[in-house]
């Protein structure tokens, strides 16, 4: 009977040593397709935080879109069914509309002036983040999203009429596409194949990294050079939920994703530049507007930002902030030629 006892005994302390005195499992959704580079790194920080944790900390992912597109999950994160999601920044706006700063159309002419603007309101945006109650670990660049159509889009002339996706919920992007005489077509990004296989889409904004990703690619002949937005992609996780982990814990998932993000937002950019020549090589045609056509897009699409960002859609200080730092680079870039 003794030994029976000290049997039982052992056994509730090895259980006791094996199992963690209390653990959390975090539920999180992506679009991001199942087998992509995304998908496959976030994995692998899931598994290096669920062994560094002990167990107290794991991380359950939810790809390709099966919680619904990012509408859906940011809804699934209020009712407390989904814990957070991995968000391009558009998915973001009904929580946060300032996040849409960076993607405003055709705001930014290249990548040396959103790294300048970047530097300084990185911390600005994530610190909205968390006050809007979501925890982020950085934003990693997806590119600069250009105009692949089944048509060639060179001018205002060419543009006219065109049926042009706009993410679900992008107020801002649908006034400039107007603007433009585009006809905006709202669907989420979920359901883009869908439309350019129906006809119900001409033209799409895109990277040509999210094209290849999706697929649009294969319905699509025509890439417009002009960078019409940036593109970037953030995990955001319901600040309530996270705060339930330790100090310990916190800092933990802070560390691993906030490397993740990081690497995602450093190599994406040299996989963009790979995805363009891959398109070229399926047979994309890229398409050269004219210098002064350009000029005429931006001027439009700048008097419909300015106008929205009086209005309030955006808080007006940060983009105010935004357009004098971009100002500012650009007089320093002339002056430097």
């Amino acid at each position: 009977m003794k030994k029976f006892s000290l049997f039982l005994l052992s056994a509730a302390l090895m259980a006791t040593f094996a199992v963690p005195a209390w653990s959390l499992e975090l539920k999180i959704a992506t679009v991001a397709p199942e087998g992509s580079s995304w998908m496959l790194e976030m994995r692998k920080g899931a598994a290096e935080i669920k062994e560094r944790s002990q167990g107290r900390v794991s991380i359950k992912f939810y790809g390709g879109g099966v919680m619904g597109n990012e509408k859906s999950v940011l809804r699934k994160i209020r009712i407390g069914q989904l814990h957070g999601g991995a968000f391009t920044g558009g998915g973001l706006a009904e929580a946060y509309p300032d996040i849409q700063l960076y993607s405003l159309l055709l705001n930014f002419r290249g990548l040396d002036e959103i790294d300048y603007v970047r530097r300084r309101m990185d911390p600005i945006l994530r610190e909205g983040l968390e006050k809007a109650g979501f925890v982020s670990f950085g934003l990693a660049e997806g590119g600069f999203a250009q105009m692949i159509g089944n048509v060639p889009v060179r001018s205002l002339e060419e543009m006219k009429g065109k049926k042009f996706w706009i993410p679900e919920g992008d107020l801002i992007s649908y006034a400039v596409a107007e603007a433009l005489g585009l006809s905006p077509v709202t669907l989420p990004i979920t359901d883009v194949m869908t439309g350019l296989q129906t006809g119900l889409l001409d033209v799409v904004a895109g990277s040509p990294i999210g094209a290849i990703a999706f697929q649009w690619h294969t319905k699509l002949r025509y890439l417009t050079s002009t960078p019409v937005a940036y593109v970037f992609a953030t995990m955001a996780i319901d600040k309530k939920i996270f705060q339930r982990l330790s100090a310990e814990d916190q800092g933990l998932v802070r560390e691993v994703m906030e490397r993740i993000y990081l690497q995602f937002d450093q190599q994406n950019r040299p996989d963009n530049e790979s995805a363009l020549q891959a398109l070229i090589t399926q047979g994309i045609e890229i398409v050269n507007p004219a210098p002064a056509e350009e000029t005429r897009w931006r001027d439009i699409a700048a008097k419909v930002n300015d106008r929205l960002g009086r209005e309030g859609r955006i808080t007006p200080a940060l983009y105010n902030q935004m357009q004098d730092d971009l100002n500012r680079f650009r007089q320093g870039s002339a002056a430097e030629k």
